[in-house]
Order: C-alpha cells, then structure tokens, then sequence
C-alpha cells in the first residue's frame, strides 16, 4: 500500500503544480478554450489528489472505524474524487456567473449525500 500512497503523493505533486503553471503562464485572453480546459483538467486533478491524501490522512487519525488499509485508501481516493467533482461544479458555476453560497451549500452536500449513500 505504501506505494500506492506514493503514487497519489506524487500525483499531488505534479497536479498542483501544473495547476500553479496553468495559473500564472497560460493566458486566457490569447486563447480561453484551452486555458479553461487545462485550467479545470489541472484543478480536478489536484483537487482529486490531494483530498485524497487528506481524507487518507483524517482516516488514520480519527479511529471511527474498522477499515483495513486497502479499504481506507479507497474510501479516501472516493472521496477526494468527489470532492473534485463537487469543486469542478463550483468553479463551472462561479465561471458562468450563477455561484451563491447557497448553490454552493447544496452541491457539496449533495456529494456529501452521495458519499453517506455508497458508505452505508
């Protein structure tokens, strides 16, 4: 499994840092197709990633369960995808000019529902 967790650290690394690269070199004025599409592939990727780690990380230190390691990891890449998906919809909505905090409530929980549903 530690080369699993491996892998996802470096997937953080690289992601974030094409994501830092598509925020401060790619223009969007020149040509905003690609620039919003390296631009949400960069942060679905990155987001992805790193909630994982993080979930991974929450799993280990909060006892409230009874999970292998195998099972914690992959509860945790679910749940950073999801948390990616939900980020991806917010930046869609903030990109289109329709983004409330209270759109942005419901979406996450929404996926937060959707997480409690494939937990159960």
């Amino acid at each position: 499994m530690n080369s699993l967790v491996f892998g996802i650290v470096l997937s953080a690394l690289l992601s974030t840092t094409s994501l830092l690269v598509v925020l401060f070199r790619v223009s969007p004025l020149s040509s905003p197709a690609q620039a919003l599409t390296a631009f949400f592939a960069a942060l679905f990727l990155s987001v992805s990633s790193v909630g994982a780690l993080l979930f991974l990380a929450l799993w280990r230190v909060v006892p409230l369960h009874t999970w292998d390691g195998g099972k914690m990891l992959g509860v945790s890449v679910r749940q950073g995808i999801l948390l990616a998906l939900g980020t991806m919809a917010l930046a869609g909505f903030h990109v289109l000019g329709v983004l409330t905090w209270w759109i942005a409530v419901m979406i996450y929980m929404v996926f937060a529902l959707v997480e409690v549903a494939l937990n159960a």
